[in-house]
């Protein structure tokens, strides 16, 4: 066979493949049309009531959902006659009876009115997710400190897209969408975890990548790990931050 012909072959197959790997273009409206899978119903809360389809981790009422981080007694923390829960400044975190995957997580928090101490050491707490990666709690109102350290971040990876926080002393709101690692049956990672997070109303996260383990020194890395409980932080420095109607749907 001559060079001449062998090419027109090679390039007709090559064509002809092409063309046949191609969908056909759809020539009506139905053709690009699907009814399966039905997405389940779900009622949306109304006046900041959770959706039907949450998990409601605290609603005022008790500390029914969650133990101490330190020893798995029962919370220590303030259960206040308003509806919400203050830290309680030396006594632990405090961590959900439940473990979590990827999540929808709402909840509302405040630091206190008066004001005290300055920097890291001001109404400092944090959202730490499956125990690990922690989205931190802080009052930066006049308050500046490092920009992955501050309010809305991811805490020592992430900085926040915007500073979105109310007056000093009222109530913000953290919409957090957060999809777990996943790792390989040696333990390797082969999706990090990403988070989003909305702050009254703002975006300050978006989508980002987390890249390990927080840490307060040294480099973030993963170890590999199952689901696990949402952790509220008691940071030890009188703090006082406070909490209220936190509510949370599980995502595939």
């Amino acid at each position: 066979m001559s060079k001449q012909v062998f090419t027109f072959f090679t390039a007709l197959i090559l064509t002809t493949g092409f063309v046949m790997g191609q969908e056909k273009e759809p020539t009506t409206p139905e053709a690009t049309e699907f009814y399966e899978p039905v997405p389940p119903k779900v009622v949306p809360g109304k006046n900041g009531a959770p959706p039907s389809d949450a998990i409601v981790l605290f609603d005022g009422s008790d500390f029914d959902e969650w133990i101490s981080s330190e020893d798995s007694t029962a919370v220590k923390w303030h259960l206040n006659k308003d509806g919400s829960m203050t830290v309680k400044d030396k006594t632990g975190n405090i961590q959900t009876k439940r473990n979590f995957g990827s999540f929808q997580l709402h909840l509302e928090w405040k630091s206190p009115a008066e004001i005290q101490r300055e920097g890291q050491n001001r109404a400092n707490s944090g959202v730490f997710i499956q125990q690990r990666y922690e989205v931190q709690i802080l009052d930066n109102n006049d308050n500046p400190t490092y920009v992955n350290g501050q309010v809305g971040s991811v805490y020592k990876q992430g900085v926040p897209l915007a500073m979105a926080s109310v007056p000093t002393g009222e109530w913000n709101s953290y919409d957090i969408i957060f999809h777990a690692p996943k790792f390989s049956k040696g333990g390797n990672i082969k999706k990090p975890a990403t988070v989003t997070v909305i702050h009254n109303g703002v975006l300050v996260q978006d989508h980002f990548i987390i890249e390990g383990t927080i840490k307060y020194i040294g480099w973030p890395k993963y170890e590999a790990h199952g689901k696990a409980p949402l952790m509220l932080q008691d940071h030890r420095d009188n703090s006082r931050v406070s909490y209220r109607n936190i509510w949370l749907r599980e995502l595939k």
